[in-house]
This record gives structure tokens, sequence and C-alpha cells, in this order.
């Protein structure tokens, strides 16, 4: 019979994990661009169902013509749409930045809220975004639990719940609050780059050795470093 992992062995595991990702991506940080946590909100929202390369192409156009909650607030709707095209869903989206802006402006004098229970109260703000503003924008613990971040960790056995907020709440426990926000870097990139959803390159991942789920793409280290991305897909 295989042997019960002990819950300080899986603490010890995980952080181990951790450690291992962060040598291998010293330069993990978010893959969208911004100035500041205005910026950061709205390039957030615009990235759902879409590409992060996407949303930095159309991010200069975008603030040039609205640098503020209150210029973004006021905006011509059709200009707006036509800036945020490229993204796809250019309507809903386009909705969604008038509404949060002009929550913004309204409730919070232009500003960017710093804590979880007010992000999420922004229309179009889920805990994920709110997550990825405190972490990145306000240096807040916050870990963000997108599809990557999700698989890599039922992959690695910390978790086997599926619901984002679930998985929030598993993983925060495997480690101190300082290292959420790397750490969500750290699985994203990982995730983006190495650990993929149909084949994974278990052959060429650094934390193999950790991982229960090694073997579920291809171990041959030719193979696998033939699937290894230099950078995220998105």
């Amino acid at each position: 019979m295989p042997t019960v992992e002990t819950r300080t062995a899986l603490v010890r595991r995980a952080r181990k994990i951790d450690r291992v990702l962060a040598e291998t991506y010293p330069d993990a940080k978010a893959e969208l661009d911004f100035d500041n946590p205005f910026e950061c909100l709205v390039v957030t929202v615009l990235s759902a169902q879409t590409t992060d390369k996407r949303v930095n192409a159309v991010r200069p156009t975008l603030f040039a013509a609205y640098p503020d909650p209150k210029a973004m607030a006021a905006a011509d709707r059709e200009v707006l749409e036509q800036i945020v095209g490229p993204l796809g869903f250019f309507r809903a989206k386009t909705d969604a930045l008038l509404k949060l802006s002009a929550a913004l402006v309204e409730q919070y004098d232009g500003q960017v809220p710093q804590t979880l229970e007010q992000l999420v109260k922004l229309p179009g703000v889920g805990r994920k975004t709110a997550n990825v503003v405190l972490g990145n924008a306000f240096g807040l613990p916050g870990i963000t639990v997108d599809t990557h971040f999700g698989r890599l960790a039922r992959r690695f056995g910390w978790t086997e719940e599926t619901d984002p907020v679930k998985v929030e709440f598993a993983v925060g426990e495997l480690f101190p609050a300082k290292d959420w926000t790397m750490l969500s870097h750290h699985l994203i990139w990982h995730g983006r780059r190495v650990c993929h959803a149909k084949k994974p390159a278990c052959g060429a991942c650094p934390v193999a050795r950790w991982c229960p789920s090694y073997g579920t793409g291809p171990t041959d280290p030719e193979a696998a470093a033939k699937l290894v991305r230099t950078e995220g897909p998105n």
C-alpha cells in the first residue's frame, strides 16, 4: 500500500517545489503591462478570454485616450469599442470598463480600493482579478487561481479541489502569506511554459522528482524538451 503523505510532508514538498520554481523563473512576474493600480485593474479585466499579448498591444492606445477612471467613465462607447475590439467580446468588455470606471469615480473618488472585499464588489471584478491587483499593484498578499494555477496545484497533489476559491484557500494554508503573490507567478509561468494542459513536458520539468503526476506527459528528455516554450503563449 502507498504511504499517505502527512500534512507536514505535504507542506515541505509544496514549499520545495516553489523554491525550485523560483530558481527556475527568477524573472517571473505578471505578464500584463501596467503602470498603476487603475491600469492593472483594467488590463486584468480585459484579459478574460484573450491573450496577455493582445491586451498589452491595445494598452497604450487605451490609456492614452483614457488615463484615469473619470476619463474612461465618460468615454464614447463606440470609440472605446473600437479600441478593445481586437480582444473579442468587445461590447461586453466595453460595458464592463464603463461600469467599472463609473463605480471607481462614484464610490472611491477615482481611486482603486486596496481590500479584497471592496474590489470584488466592483462591476466585473471577481476574486482572481482582485488578487492580481492586490498582489501586483499594491504588494499585498494574494493568490491568483487561473486555469494554470488550478491545474498545477492538483497535479502537484496540493489539493483535489476544482473550485477556484477552494483551491485558493487550500493552497494558501500551505504557504506563508508573504509568498502568495510570487507563488502565483511561479505556477502560472511553469504552467504556460512546461506543465501544459494536454501534454506536459515531464521529462524536462525541474520539479518532476516531487510531482506525483510525473508521467502524465512524455518523460523522455528529448521529446519533453520539444514541448517547452521559452515564453508564455498568452
